[in-house]
């Protein structure tokens, strides 16, 4: 594969389980051929990391926001917060925020009033958002339907159907496609793929979970971004190289990042 033509559009170096290696992990990176990392801040106490490795590396940018499983820390201080953060330039975007009813970490009612108001201060700031969607999709769009007209972003680490991604594409939202496309258990994923407009789809480990084949079982990180672009390509009927170009630059017009 060419150099420099991927991005990991959702990644979680600020993770603890990078903390023994975290400069190699991004050296690895490099050497697969990504240049630009987005990592993903997903409570208060993970914002000041993640925006300290952005402000350190400038091949790191930031997405923070208040994950579903943590909404019920979600008060007028910590919004304030967060839309004092979003300011910083090192950051691309909001999130990530939505609905997860498989581990419910905070309650339904809790987690849609949080995701409302992360679409309200998105439309406020003109930042797209990242969203989490697990065993949630019929609400996670129902929401963006009621709420989030005139917001863009991507629907993060995509595990629903065709009609979920055709539903949300007219939403103005892209699709990101990670581990589970290779899979054997990801054939909705693989379906996604082959569905949906090129101009639609984003890539991304969501290190240091979802490892992909043949990683399973390891912790992810994010040089596997080659792993799942290969996977793409083939999918599609596309060249590697082609597949990389084409959702770099979508990533680049959706976050705004160089």
């Amino acid at each position: 594969m060419t150099q420099s033509t991927l991005i990991d559009s959702h990644c979680h170096l600020n993770a603890l389980q990078f903390d023994a290696d975290r400069a190699a992990v991004i050296e690895r990176a490099g050497d697969a051929g990504v240049r630009l990392l987005l990592d993903v801040g997903t409570e208060p106490v993970e914002w000041d990391r993640s925006l300290d490795l952005a402000r350190a590396d400038p091949r790191v940018r930031c997405i923070l926001g208040l994950h579903p499983n943590r909404a019920g820390l979600w008060s007028t201080d910590i919004s304030n917060q967060l839309i004092h953060l979003l300011a910083s330039p090192q950051v691309a975007a909001l999130g990530e925020t939505g609905l997860d009813y498989y581990r419910l970490g905070a309650s339904g009612q809790q987690q849609r009033e949080v995701f409302i108001a992360h679409l309200e201060i998105a439309s406020q700031l003109a930042l797209p958002v990242v969203i989490h969607a697990r065993e949630a999709y019929d609400d996670i769009l129902s929401v963006l339907e009621e709420h989030g007209r005139g917001t863009s972003g991507v629907l993060h680490s995509f595990a629903g159907n065709v009609g979920h991604a055709e539903r949300a594409v007219a939403l103005g939202y892209s699709i990101g496609i990670s581990g589970p496309v290779t899979y054997r258990s990801g054939a909705n994923v693989r379906e996604v793929v082959a569905a949906m407009p090129l101009d639609r789809l984003l890539i991304e480990t969501d290190s240091p979970y979802l490892p992909p084949h043949p990683h399973r079982g390891k912790r992810n990180e994010p040089a596997h971004v080659a792993l799942i672009a290969a996977a793409v390509a083939e999918q599609r009927g596309m060249a590697v190289d082609d597949l990389a170009r084409a959702t770099s630059e979508n990533v680049t017009l959706l976050f705004g990042v160089p």
